[in-house]
């Protein structure tokens, strides 16, 4: 069977789930991965065949996306070029991460494309949503990269296709513990606009992950560290809590580590918008944005002690046998099945 796992690159928790799944999907086939955008801060540990600039967005320094910055960075001549050049015709099944050029060649060449990633199940009519509409975001969400099958994940199961979040193998083996840290992560906000805002909190030890800076360097209360995946897993782990952007995978890690959670969405960023209200439905505490009015709310979680109970086992196995039952078994036979058996002797 050959496999072409296409996952998005812009910002680091498409790549960090992509660790876990990656392994699981050799175990069953040949495996191709394909990765665009140019965002993300970690690599990962396995070949990628297909690297492409895609279409993506620039985080900005002021809470939000650099709407300029991802305008000068994205042609529609290049991204048509790059669809082009994707051959998906070759591969038995595609399975996409939120990734726009695999999707549309899949679309254009009228190829199956299975999409297993965060925003199908954000887009599920039962995942809680922001109270304001954003009929653009929406929009950008359902159609930035077409699926003919989708399996989403989110922070719980609001319907049959939607999983708990990838934990990957990393956090669940760290030690847990708390040497009273604070650790922050907000990749749309400058470095200059964060310290302004902590140091107000004199009395709190912050270490800040910053996607703006490569030098470590220290703050009065605060020290400024370069994004490095393990130094940033040992600072939640051993953390008494995280301040962080309104995405997927650091929310979700922080909850499975049972660290008490702060998060302010992006501005002009829909699904992160989508995130906060499902986070707000489970009692995380939310900030509109990273500003001086927004004080009052951080020292009162600072004092709070409340850590949400969640339940994230480990069931990617799982997902990818549901995945090509539905998908590629049924189609392929029994010749294929044997295949997935020979991966995991517990299929019937």
């Amino acid at each position: 069977m050959k496999i072409l796992y296409a996952i998005q690159g812009t910002g680091n928790g498409h790549l960090s789930r992509a660790r876990d799944i990656i392994p699981v999907l050799m175990n069953i086939g040949s495996v191709d991965v394909l990765i665009s955008g140019t965002q993300a801060d970690i690599s990962l540990p396995y070949p990628v065949k297909y690297q492409k600039k895609g279409l993506g967005f620039v985080f900005g320094k002021k809470g939000g996306v650099d709407l300029w910055q991802t305008f000068r960075q994205n042609s529609i001549r290049k991204i048509i070029r790059e669809v082009n050049q994707v051959p998906v015709e070759l591969y038995d099944i595609i399975i996409n991460d939120f990734e726009p050029v695999s999707a549309w060649a899949c679309y254009f060449k009228r190829k199956p494309c299975i999409a297993l990633s965060h925003q199908c199940a954000v887009l599920s009519s039962k995942a809680p949503l922001p109270r304001h509409r954003d009929r653009i975001g929406k929009f950008i969400l359902k159609y930035y990269a077409p699926a003919t099958a989708r399996y989403g994940f989110h922070f719980e199961r609001f319907n049959e296709h939607t999983y708990t979040p990838v934990i990957r193998k990393q956090v669940r083996e760290l030690f847990v513990s708390n040497k009273g840290h604070y650790t922050v992560y907000l990749p749309s906000y400058s470095d200059k606009k964060i310290i302004k805002i902590l140091s107000r909190f004199n009395d709190v030890k912050w270490e800040v992950f910053s996607k703006h800076n490569k030098k470590l360097y220290h703050c009065k209360n605060i020290s400024i560290r370069p994004i490095h995946n393990e130094a940033f897993l040992e600072s939640m782990a051993s953390s008494s809590g995280i301040l962080c952007g309104a995405g997927f995978e650091t929310p979700s890690e922080a909850l499975f580590l049972k660290k008490k959670l702060l998060v302010v969405p992006m501005e002009n960023q829909y699904e992160q918008h989508c995130n906060a209200a499902a986070l707000q439905y489970l009692g995380v505490r939310v900030l509109k944005n990273l500003k001086k009015k927004q004080l009052p709310k951080i020292e009162k979680w600072l004092k709070e002690d409340i850590v949400i109970s969640v339940d994230y086992p480990d069931n990617t196995q799982e997902i990818i046998q549901t995945l090509l039952n539905d998908h590629f078994i049924s189609n392929l036979g029994a010749i294929n099945r044997g295949l997935l058996e020979r991966a995991d002797p517990t299929v019937d």
